[in-house]
């Protein structure tokens, strides 16, 4: 059981794609849309991706920032950003401290077979850095992910 809507987010994010360390004072006085996903370049992840880019000025004007959460390394965050052209920045939770803090790291199965994984999942922080919703996986409509939280 990680994290949950009332909760404050953890003070230190964790490593952007440029190896700079992202912290919730980076953030102070906007909202953030801190977004989870399995697996840099797969086709649910760059559907998610390419849709919070495609609404990502909508995003803004609404007050979010955007962070993007999973175990790939920075390298592979680079090259998912410059693939896909993202304006925001992609957390390489590498050690899945982060992810296990919210609860989005656990055993999966698929075809019968069991593995750990990261379960989709966007916490929305408010200006404070508190928890105000939480989109589970079977929630999460990659496609449409950015009109979904506007």
């Amino acid at each position: 059981m990680g994290l949950q809507v009332g909760d404050k987010a953890p003070a230190i994010l964790g490593v952007n794609q440029d190896g700079k360390e992202i912290k919730l004072a980076d953030f102070a006085g906007k909202k953030v849309v801190l977004y989870f996903y399995p697996k840099d370049s797969t086709l649910g992840c760059t559907a998610q991706a390419c849709s919070l880019r495609d609404g990502y000025d909508d995003l803004r004007k609404a007050g979010y920032e955007v962070l993007g959460v999973s175990a790939d390394s920075a390298a592979s965050h680079q090259k998912f950003i410059a693939k896909q052209n993202l304006p925001f920045n992609l957390i390489a939770d590498t050690d899945k401290s982060l992810s296990e803090a919210f609860g989005t790291w656990g055993e999966k199965s698929m075809y019968g077979r069991q593995y750990m994984g990261m379960f989709r999942t966007t916490f929305l922080l408010d200006e404070t850095g508190t928890i105000t919703r939480i989109l589970l996986p079977k929630e999460v409509n990659t496609k449409n992910h950015a009109a979904q939280i506007l």
